[in-house]
């Protein structure tokens, strides 16, 4: 199989992850390929991805982000995502839409998409797929798994019987798990992370950083870290509203970036990320809303 320079491809028995030579720190990315008797599978297709490698029978995009479609402009081949993201697949400015930008984010991330990315503006011939749909590739099954949190429509891939879980964006760093779409969901994303510690396999694959974990008790080790960032997102925000706080406040003092990173996108994702966890800790009971539009830890 010829691949793009820089790429490091390792074989998992069935399965090939085109690792990213850059670490797969976005915006690049691990890209997988799923080998069967009767036909090829590619998942993922990166910002490294500049050709089609192995002309495959069919393309899966986990959900609809730029840098999990970036290299699908190289494809011919029958392309799906998930009937909850599809759309944004299908078309850029959709996908612009669910970010939730206002028109001066929007503008900047489009920009900066533009230079970074060179997408068309969209792929409509992409088809939705649900939960459960398995592509038959003779001697292989690839089942996608519906695991939403980080997007509506943001699946995994659990390849049999090679026993490969592709996690997509639940990707293990130490960053955290990122929820700042309008279609994102905290709760969502605790059951999707609980549902993927059930599954038990070989490997364990993400399309960032981590790349392939090897073993369920490594993998469960790292996805129990991984879960405790949400945690402590909240227990940050209660600390913060011991005394009352608007929503602009709670951007500035930032629950997922750090203080200094500076990207067009960044105020909406922390408007976002602490608005689904305000309402979170109000169905729980710790947080009220107060009339003068603050709110504050009960």
């Amino acid at each position: 199989m010829t691949i793009a320079p820089g790429f490091v491809e390792t074989r998992y028995d069935q399965v090939t992850v085109l690792a990213s030579a850059h670490g797969g720190a976005f915006p690049y990315g691990n890209t997988v390929v799923v080998h069967g008797s009767e036909g090829t599978l590619v998942m993922d297709p990166s910002l490294e991805v500049d050709h089609d490698p192995v002309r495959p029978d069919a393309v899966m995009i986990s959900h609809a982000h730029e840098d999990h479609i970036a290299g699908l402009r190289h494809f011919s081949a029958d392309k799906y995502a998930h009937s909850a993201d599809v759309a944004g697949v299908r078309s850029l400015q959709v996908l612009l839409d669910n970010y939730g930008l206002t028109d001066e984010q929007r503008a900047a991330v489009d920009a900066d998409m533009g230079d970074t990315f060179g997408l068309p503006d969209g792929f409509p011939e992409a088809r939705s797929v649900d939960d459960g749909h398995v592509f038959d590739l003779g001697d292989v099954t690839a089942t996608v798994v519906h695991l939403p949190g980080h997007t509506a429509g943001h699946c995994g891939l659990l390849v049999e019987p090679t026993g490969f879980l592709y996690l997509a964006d639940i990707d293990l760093t130490s960053f955290g798990p990122m929820y700042g779409d309008v279609g994102s969901s905290v709760d969502d994303y605790l059951a999707s992370i609980a549902r993927v510690r059930d599954i038990d396999a070989r490997w364990y694959g993400t399309f960032h950083q981590k790349g392939v974990v090897t073993g369920a008790e490594d993998f469960r080790g790292r996805l129990d870290a991984y879960e405790g960032v949400i945690h402590r997102r909240d227990e940050r925000l209660l600390a913060f509203l011991a005394q009352p706080h608007g929503i602009a406040d709670i951007v500035a003092h930032r629950l997922v970036y750090r203080p200094h990173v500076a990207l067009p996108f960044v105020d909406a994702v922390e408007q976002r990320t602490a608005e689904l966890h305000l309402a979170r800790l109000q169905r729980h009971g710790q947080v009220m809303y107060l009339e003068d539009g603050t709110y504050h830890r009960v």
